[in-house]
């Protein structure tokens, strides 16, 4: 089981999650967060040291899936948030120790949807 964290851009969050959907990944949390990468040009100096002052507004997507679900998540979200443009953001894949869905109590794979990978056919 991994957790994939994606930063992007916010216009492109609606994107991403018609991307998800079609590769058959449900579960997703959307957070709006903000931050500073390459494409933060202002640098200022505070008490004597360079400081990159302007943070971005930035979307943050945070998805568990089983390891079969890990490569068609990421590409999903390679392919619909991609400008081109500096300031497309990142994508993070962590290990994930224990899973636990609330509702049944079901643990790690079983608490994970889905399971499967989408077939090649679709």
């Amino acid at each position: 089981m991994k957790l994939v964290v994606a930063i992007i851009r916010p216009e492109k969050v609606t994107d991403v999650l018609r991307a998800l959907y079609r590769v058959e990944v449900r579960g997703v949390t959307v957070s709006p967060v903000h931050g500073h990468g390459g494409e933060s040009d202002q640098v200022e100096t505070y008490r004597g040291t360079r400081v990159k002052m302007d943070l971005q507004d930035k979307m943050r997507l945070e998805i568990g899936v089983s390891d079969h679900f890990v490569e068609p998540t990421v590409k999903a979200i390679l392919a619909a948030a991609k400008t081109g443009d500096v300031g497309d953001g990142k994508i993070f894949v962590l290990p994930v120790d224990k899973v636990y869905r609330i509702r049944t109590g079901e643990q790690d794979q079983e608490a994970v949807t889905p399971v499967e990978p989408p077939s090649a056919a679709e």
